[in-house]
């Protein structure tokens, strides 16, 4: 919708994970190393754990798409299964029919798979999202296919990334031996306020044409203290500030502007009232006090922020009529370009007779001298 207004490729605050937007900053470059370190050193377990929003989808990507061609990965989402659902979910992303099997079939054809894979010098991965959704039966199922090993390395390796809960969960007694397994494990942070200023310009920077679009440090504070660094929610607030400055007419964005955006998303409910104040304290002094709205009376707020959204919907719908208005317009002068074009090549053709053959003239000739043809 603004991108062009913009100048942009695409939309640099979409909340799908794209890896071509990671932003490495030093707690996800970390997490990276961790993963990479896990892999090639073929650990059994690696768990990956963060917030929701925090980034762990899109790392995970990061890292799948940076594999090299000799690596098989078997992907679970959906893990609010049952220990026997789950190993016929591993079953059938690596590609096998469980129909009809037992579960003693169903292991011994998910072994014999994994031997063939190491003999043809592939290496094998199970990635498991949102795992803290799995009960301990299920986590207990995935320790015992991590027995699945030759004399050297483990057949299987297996990434677990989850939400903190998932941590809680693994410390439970009961799986006291799958704890010892893992090997490999991180937690992201949220970012901090440099490295919140930081992803913002970096994403505008990645999706720009030209010269990018720049949120200086007064925004990118407010971003940060209402996001509380987690990248999901940054993501929602800037990309409702470029809808927020393309339906205003504005292409640059300080600390006011953000403070209108975030105002608003609360007023229509897409982030929760009473969230952080927008300037922290150890921040208030870097932005100035002047550009803090005086207080108004709830209902006042609400009855502005509908009047807001009411004419920035007109101004939307304007720009729309005049946008399919100009079109026609075009249609309309390519249309009389045509048929002015095509009048004059038939007045040329008209004006300009077509030349009269040798022996004819030589008779008219011969006529107009008073010489009888014959």
């Amino acid at each position: 919708m603004y991108e062009h207004f913009y100048n942009l490729r695409e939309r640099p605050f979409a909340l799908s994970p794209d890896p071509e937007y990671l932003y490495r900053s030093r707690v996800h470059q970390e997490a990276l190393d961790y993963l990479r370190y896990g892999l090639e050193t073929h650990a059994g377990f690696i768990v990956i754990t963060g917030e929701i929003g925090s980034g762990k989808t899109t790392l995970l990507q990061t890292l799948l798409r940076d594999l090299d061609s000799d690596t098989t990965v078997g992907r679970i989402m959906n893990t609010m299964l049952e220990p026997r659902e789950l190993l016929e979910s591993i079953v059938i992303d690596f590609g096998l029919d469980p129909a009809g099997k037992s579960k003693p079939m169903l292991l011994r054809d998910l072994s014999q798979y994994l031997v063939d894979q190491r003999l043809a010098g592939r290496q094998v991965l199970l990635v498991i999202d949102e795992a803290q959704n799995l009960g301990l039966g299920a986590l207990e199922e995935l320790r015992m296919l991590s027995n699945l090993e030759t004399e050297k390395s483990k057949l299987l390796q297996i990434v677990l990334v989850g939400q903190p809960n998932l941590r809680d969960k693994l410390a439970a007694p009961e799986l006291e031996q799958l704890r010892q397994r893992i090997t490999v494990s991180n937690h992201l942070p949220p970012l901090d306020a440099a490295e919140t200023h930081n992803y913002i310009n970096h994403r505008l920077q990645h999706a720009s044409l030209g010269t990018p679009i720049v949120f200086p440090r007064e925004a990118t504070v407010l971003v940060h203290a209402r996001s509380r660094g987690v990248p999901r929610i940054i993501n929602v607030i800037c990309d409702a500030a470029l809808v927020f400055g393309y339906a205003e007419d504005r292409r640059t964005f300080d600390g006011g502007t953000i403070r209108e955006v975030l105002q608003e998303l609360e007023i229509t409910g897409v982030l929760p009232r009473g969230g952080p104040s927008p300037v922290p304290q150890a921040v208030a002094g870097a932005v100035a006090e002047a550009e803090r709205p005086a207080p108004r009376p709830a209902m006042a707020v609400a009855t502005m922020g509908t009047a807001v959204a009411d004419a920035r919907e007109d101004e939307l719908e304007r720009r729309e009529r005049m946008l399919r208005q100009r079109e026609v317009e075009l249609a309309e002068q390519r249309r009389v370009l045509a048929e002015e074009y095509r009048l004059l090549r038939t007045r040329r053709v008209v004006a300009t007779p077509p030349p009269i053959p040798a022996t004819l003239w030589s008779r008219v000739k011969r006529f107009m001298l008073g010489v009888s043809p014959s």
